[in-house]
């Protein structure tokens, strides 16, 4: 079991994968006799040099424990430093960056709103509330087990927003497998398709993060493994109470007061660690996204207006005429200006009340990393912008004649 174990987390793994992608660290002169400056060679040989013309160049913003890379504040040192690789398969490449940009919040702000304006209210709040679950329970593990991501070299890292972060589970699998495979399990309650052709499309795109995951160097296959397994595991627990929930969110009184309350408590009480990772602040952000749409969904039972299918259940998929396209269309173009615009406004608003509060200079970037201005202002901001999402935007969208 050791073995395998090792096996799964060797990053040498990793890097096999990404040469057959089509993906090669380039090696620079200095440190590699007998190779030509920009000469792509098998990963596992350490890059410094420059950049030579034809070959991506990835980026380095900073530089904790966790990382792999050393940075300076000498730009010229830190050029040096930064890893180069070729790309031999640009569809492979393109398609893996799309995939992996499925566990990213701009996925998060736009597609899963999508389903609630133009498909089923129900169907996003189901997946909001399993994304919330798996997400928090993969970001604690990860800063509990405090298992390294892949070293580069050998591997070729495409990211480094989140490479302070720790590596096992991946929380990019866990999302796409509960997503993908909740809606699988919803959907069909509620609307008319063939399941066959569901089964194909979530094992199809579950299957792209996953791997997304490996070719962008940020997990190793056992963090991968583990994330499905978790998620499966937590959907099979959690399947059979799935309507109770729905009715306890609904329609019990105190659900607005457990919903905020005990995620922001959980936000407050996240693991604590000995140097600034991005975990807390994306787990504040997902947690406050539920809280407001729980409170929102909670809101619209009680005024009887939840905007869902209307009919015998399920019901069958809207006909793609060009009028519903483009209607459609404004949906989702208004929708997300309207939740990207709540989102700055209330971030912007929320740091100047506790840069004053806190007697911060408003100069000073880094204080926003700090929990007492972490916590309170990212679970505020989201928070309002799933009220938005739940309650304000489908109104809108009945005002103007877009529903």
């Amino acid at each position: 079991m050791r073995g395998l174990w090792d096996f799964l987390q060797d990053p040498e793994l990793v890097a096999r994968f990404q040469r057959r992608c089509g993906l090669f660290l380039v090696v620079g002169a200095p440190h590699a006799p007998g190779k030509e400056k920009g000469t792509a060679v098998p990963n596992g040989t350490r890059i410094n040099g420059e950049t030579t013309r034809g070959h991506l160049k990835a980026r380095l913003n900073h530089q904790d424990r966790n990382c792999n890379y050393k940075h300076t504040g000498n730009g010229g040192a830190a050029d040096r430093s930064r890893p180069q690789y070729e790309v031999r398969n640009w569809l492979l490449h393109f398609l893996f960056l799309l995939s992996a940009g499925l566990g990213h919040e701009i996925f998060y702000i736009t597609c899963l709103p999508c389903i609630h304006w133009n498909l089923d209210p129900f169907l996003c709040r189901r997946l909001i509330n399993m994304w919330t679950l798996v997400m928090y329970i993969g970001q604690v593990m990860k800063d509990l087990l405090k298992l390294p991501r892949p070293v580069s070299p050998p591997v070729v890292k495409l990211e480094t927003r989140v490479d302070a972060e720790y590596g096992l589970p991946s929380t990019h699998a866990m999302a796409a497998t509960a997503i993908f495979f909740t809606l699988l399990l919803s959907a069909p309650a509620r609307v008319q398709f063939p399941f066959e052709v569901g089964l194909l499309i979530a094992t199809t795109l579950s299957t792209l993060v996953c791997l997304s995951r490996l070719y962008t160097g940020m997990h190793s296959v056992l963090d991968v493994v583990c994330g499905v397994l978790i998620s499966a595991v937590l959907i099979l627990v959690t399947f059979p109470y799935w309507e109770a929930f729905d009715r306890f969110q609904l329609t019990s009184r105190i659900s607005p007061f457990v919903a905020l309350s005990l995620l922001l408590f959980l936000s407050y009480t996240y693991p604590e660690l000995d140097h600034y990772s991005t975990t807390r602040g994306d787990t504040t952000t997902i947690l406050g996204v539920c809280a407001g749409c729980s409170v929102g969904y909670w809101v619209n039972e009680q005024l009887g207006r939840t905007f869902e299918p209307e009919g015998t259940l399920p019901v069958p998929v809207p006909p793609m005429t060009a009028p519903a396209v483009g209607r459609g269309a404004c949906r989702f173009l208004l929708g997300v200006v309207a939740l990207v615009g709540t989102r700055q406004i209330m971030k912007r608003l929320s740091l100047q009340i506790l840069y004053l509060w806190y007697k911060v200079p408003k100069s000073d970037d880094n204080a926003r990393r700090r929990k007492e201005i972490e916590v309170p202002s990212k679970f505020t901001t989201y928070t309002v912008v799933g009220l938005v999402n739940s309650i304000l935007v489908n109104r809108a969208f009945f005002l103007l004649g877009l529903l």
